[in-house]
């Protein structure tokens, strides 16, 4: 009896195995193209843009279609107005030019973004939250091995701001590239993961108490290579240059970055069938109308703090 139950489940572990291996062309139906707004909107000095498209069926590898002939306005404290206008040259970009040394918006100002196309109104809003300085970003070579005697990573240094609740985009740009693969994106709650942890700075018997962003979010400035027989490799080498910028977000940006982040970041294979489901991801682009066509993508304003270091071994 033991030996047939061994056989059994040897076979049962084949058809599983051989199950995971068949090739699948599922059909999906077309669904009606919706609006989607990428506004991500910075204090940064220039120009701000904002871009509008079409979602698009799921298997489609072309770029998403631009929408054109918006009327796209930012309303800063419901007063001053901030026009977004098309460039001629590349359709569903809209952009704000600033004036002189003018920079877009103003720490713990609210702001409503406004989109008619195509017949519907699109509303959203955001705040703008404060964000601390990067102090500093360090170097160090881990201990050597046999298959990476030289392997550099690299940990930036910074501090949440006062109070709990603030959340924040940590961005890194190697050589100036920005770090983008879905593994490599990086949200930070006050100075940890979510809202349960204790690390945020606050003050005690009128003492300021800073904390420092924990270690695995300063450790997340390192891109993940490999060379071509899959080997890791050290993220930075000498002559190498990183940039971090910190951007305050909004709660609900933070939630929809966390979600983007897990519907992007599929492991494949195996793995797959223990992750999260698909499932759509959360918006704060909402129709004037109740009933008007639905939109997808976020609009966020954030006040953003960086600091660069070149590698010098």
């Amino acid at each position: 009896m033991k030996y047939i139950k061994n056989i059994s489940l040897a076979t049962l572990l084949a058809l599983v195995f051989a199950a995971c291996e068949t090739v699948i062309n599922p059909e999906l139906k077309n669904a009606e193209p919706l609006l989607v707004v990428d506004a991500w909107i910075t204090n940064k000095p220039g120009a701000q843009t904002i871009i509008l498209s079409q979602s698009q069926a799921y298997f489609d590898n072309t770029l998403p279609p631009p929408v054109s002939n918006a009327t796209v306005t930012v309303i800063e404290n419901g007063t001053k107005t901030y026009t977004f206008t098309e460039e001629p040259t590349r359709k569903g970009y809209y952009t704000w030019s600033p004036s002189g040394n003018q920079v877009f918006g103003t720490v713990g100002n609210t702001y409503k973004l406004t989109i008619q196309v195509n017949g519907e109104t699109y509303e959203a809003s955001s705040k703008m939250g404060p964000v601390s300085p990067v102090d500093s970003i360090v170097f160090k070579k881990n201990e050597p091995t046999q298959l990476n005697p030289d392997f550099y990573r690299a940990q930036f240094y910074a501090k949440d701001v006062i109070g709990r609740g603030d959340t924040y985009w940590i961005k890194t740009y190697k050589n100036g590239v920005l770090l983008n693969k879905p593994s490599e994106l990086n949200v930070a709650y006050d100075a940890g993961f979510d809202s349960g942890g204790p690390f945020f700075s606050r003050v005690e018997n009128g003492v300021p108490i800073l904390v420092d962003f924990i270690p695995p979010i300063r450790n997340r400035m390192n891109p993940n290579d490999t060379d071509a027989n899959d080997n890791a490799l050290s993220p930075y080498v000498p002559g190498d240059s990183a940039y971090v910028e910190i951007h305050s977000i909004t709660l609900a940006g933070f939630t929809y970055l966390r979600q983007l982040g897990e519907q992007t970041n599929r492991p494949g294979g195996f793995a797959e069938l223990f992750s999260r489901p698909l499932a759509n991801i959360s918006t704060n682009i909402n129709n004037a109308n109740p009933n008007g066509k639905k939109a997808l993508g976020f609009f966020n304003v954030a006040a953003v703090s960086g600091k660069g270091k070149k590698f010098v071994q």
